[in-house]
């Protein structure tokens, strides 16, 4: 079993700037495929951003490339998502989630998930 925990979410302006972490715990880190996924309210689940299991590897949602980077430190067993250049449509709860298989570019079949973190952006 994979426990996550998600921290690091906050209200900023439009434009401005946030980290969120997520610390993992249960299972060798290493093994794990990291992701964010978004959930907005009335909207379904979205993919955000993954990590392939030693970090060469990083597979982007259409909405935040160019403005979001995902890192991890598997020393540490965390993952990190830095946000950049927000926007108001950027405000929704941000989860981490973790899969042992498949491949980073699959952006399905994850097993485990955070409580999530809430990220308000105000225009």
């Amino acid at each position: 079993q994979v426990q996550l925990v998600e921290s690091g979410g906050g209200l900023v302006q439009a434009g401005g700037s946030l980290r969120l972490s997520c610390a993992a715990s249960g299972r060798t880190f290493s093994d794990l495929i990291m992701g964010w996924f978004r959930q907005a309210p009335g909207n379904e689940r979205e993919f955000v951003i993954a990590i392939s299991r030693s970090g060469g590897t990083t597979k982007y949602g259409d909405s935040v490339k160019g403005r979001f980077t995902i890192s991890r430190d598997n020393a540490k067993n965390m993952v990190y998502l830095q946000m950049n250049s927000l926007k108001p449509e950027d405000t929704a709860v941000y989860y981490c989630a973790a899969k042992r298989g498949s491949s980073v570019m699959v952006v399905a079949d994850y097993e485990y998930w955070g409580q999530g973190a809430q990220v308000t952006v105000s225009s």
